[in-house]
């Protein structure tokens, strides 16, 4: 019996990618960067199943090249602000995530990030590495203790509870905006804030010249949601000014390009968008987007449906 054709728009983990041949003939795209919108739309052509990533973007007009042949669109990522999700259901096509998998692995770097930024772990690396410690001192890189400190938490679904219920360990106190308190409070009683909602319309530059003016001055920002919810213009103007002590970012407007003004700050950790990135979550992700095609090209209910 023939085998119904996917694209694959990047190269998974070996695991998942056996599991994906054994039922569907693949159409692997193997290159170095990503497809480009037309080329995307080319191969798409005739397809069943689509298993993209988040550097994809997926809207009506890919659907289309891929009709009438086309189910399902599976998204190797939690979050799908790379997909026009009405767009794509609305012509027939169903839209997969993969939620619950990555929730630890984000919660663990998220608070790498807080720990690495309130001990000022990457900027004494920067120092050793470039010559610059001259030895031990009392007031030498002074950070600041976590212990009986708030941690304020935008977004409330998974990686977010995840995120709160590390706080204990570390002697913090967790609330969550709009169920503990709302946005404004948070903004202004918050010790370290983390950032875990989803990429909307309504959530983009969340965080602006406002709400950064009303945060502590010693507060800490961390950002392992989405780019798009912090104005990085205004980031670098609050940090200038020394509005708030600091910043880790894992995700960024523009991504790979960073704020210029970002790489010039010592008080500022940025990681290249590591939130899920160990080997047993991005084999877990990329298992369960494959499972999502398998079922609905088998006729079956999607697992995980947007």
């Amino acid at each position: 019996m023939t085998k119904p054709p996917v694209l694959l728009t990047r190269r998974i983990p070996s695991a998942a990618f056996a599991r994906l041949e054994s039922g569907c003939d693949v159409d692997l795209h193997d290159g170095p960067a990503p497809l480009t919108p037309d080329e995307l739309k080319r191969r798409v052509a005739g397809k069943q199943g689509l298993i993209c990533l988040l550097t994809d973007r997926i809207d009506g007009s890919v659907v289309d090249a891929g009709l009438p042949t086309l189910k399902i669109v599976a998204n190797i990522a939690v979050g799908y602000d790379n997909i026009d999700a009405p767009a794509v259901k609305s012509r027939g096509v169903v839209v997969t995530n993969t939620p619950d998998v990555l929730t630890e692995a984000t919660a663990e770097l998220t608070w790498a990030l807080i720990l690495a930024l309130a001990r000022r772990v990457a900027e004494g690396d920067r120092l050793i590495r470039r010559g610059g410690w001259t030895g031990w001192a009392l007031d030498f890189m002074l950070g600041t203790e976590l212990r009986g400190k708030q941690l304020g938490v935008i977004g409330r679904g998974r990686i977010g509870r995840a995120v709160a219920a590390k706080a204990a360990a570390f002697g913090m106190t967790p609330v969550f905006a709009k169920h503990d308190m709302s946005l404004d409070e948070l903004f202004v009683s918050s010790d370290v804030i983390s950032i875990h909602t989803p990429a909307t319309a309504e959530t983009r530059h969340l965080i602006d010249r406002r709400t950064l003016a009303r945060m502590k001055r010693s507060a800490l920002l961390v950002n392992t949601a989405r780019g798009s919810i912090v104005d990085e213009d205004a980031l670098v103007w609050a940090l200038k000014e020394r509005l708030i002590a600091g910043a880790a970012l894992d995700v960024f407007e523009k991504e790979p390009t960073v704020h210029p003004g970002l790489m010039t700050l010592e008080n500022v950790v940025l990681s290249p968008h590591l939130g899920s990135a160990t080997r047993e979550t991005r084999t877990a992700m990329a298992d369960l987007a494959v499972r999502n095609v398998l079922e609905v090209l088998a006729g079956n209910p999607p697992l995980t449906p947007v």
